[in-house]
């Protein structure tokens, strides 16, 4: 349909009753980076019906993955969630997003700070060889409200400490820290709560964050992303863009649909 790219799905993991994922193929010409989101949805009534969602593939891989949740009565994820293997799924061809290496100044640390679908992008940074290259210690945390909601993220993280070729550096460098809000678990709170009380530190064994060699992206929902802001801003730490990299970055577009 019109500038998009028709994708047909290849397979379908509903996690829970609120979160799935899905991989389509890949068209050789559509080029993304680590972290960027772009448009996709179905068309419906003769129309594309269309939302932002991050790629949690590898730039490098041959298909595209998606981490979604399903939202009640929501125009897009009302559809999206029944989809079957090959239903078409339109892309737009137009990446973008903030969530980039390139947007943060060199540091040590790399915290990459997710609720919910917002592992999505940094399932694709945690593929990509250079987030190893830039970084010596990768910490992804991911914050949900129960355990079963942790399940995309869980798999992501085996799957790159077990690839081929990622799997010796990621093995050494990341660290993965999850935590559940409203049941039973061996880590419980919210990150910013976490962060601040500093929990999250003494349960990793590390320092606490420190502007001169951490860094941090965020994507989640805007309580956290506006907490987590304003926790920064405090210590210290600059927001990064295209044009001038900084300490931090966050994902404004990250959308409940």
């Amino acid at each position: 349909m019109g500038s998009f790219f028709s994708e047909h799905v290849l397979e379908v993991t509903h996690h829970t009753d609120k979160l799935f994922s899905f991989k389509t193929t890949r068209s050789p010409s559509f080029r993304f980076q680590s972290g960027q989101f772009t448009m996709i949805g179905v068309e419906a009534e003769g129309r594309p019906l269309l939302r932002a969602y991050s790629v949690a593939s590898a730039f490098y891989d041959d298909w595209l993955e998606f981490f979604s949740i399903k939202v009640p009565g929501g125009p897009l994820t009302s559809r999206l969630q029944h989809i079957r293997k090959g239903d078409i799924i339109l892309v737009g061809p137009k990446p973008t997003g903030t969530l980039l290496n390139g947007h943060l100044r060199p540091g040590r640390r790399l915290f990459l700070l997710a609720t919910g679908t917002g592992f999505a992008p940094f399932a694709s940074l945690l593929r990509d060889p250079e987030t190893y290259e830039r970084f010596e210690t990768v910490i992804a945390v991911e914050g949900c409200r129960t355990v079963a909601e942790l399940g995309f993220a869980d798999r992501v993280v085996a799957e790159v400490k077990n690839h081929e070729l990622l799997g010796e550096l990621a093995m050494a460098q990341l660290h993965y820290y999850s935590a559940v809000t409203q049941e039973p678990f061996v880590r419980q709170g919210r990150i910013p709560g976490l962060i601040t009380s500093g929990t999250l530190f003494q349960d990793l064994e590390f320092p606490a964050l420190d502007r001169e060699g951490d860094r941090v992206m965020i994507c989640g929902n805007p309580g956290m992303l506006a907490e987590l802001t304003a926790l920064l801003t405090g210590l210290g730490f600059v927001e990064g863009s295209s044009g001038e990299p900084g300490d931090f970055v966050i994902e404004k577009a990250f959308a409940q649909r």
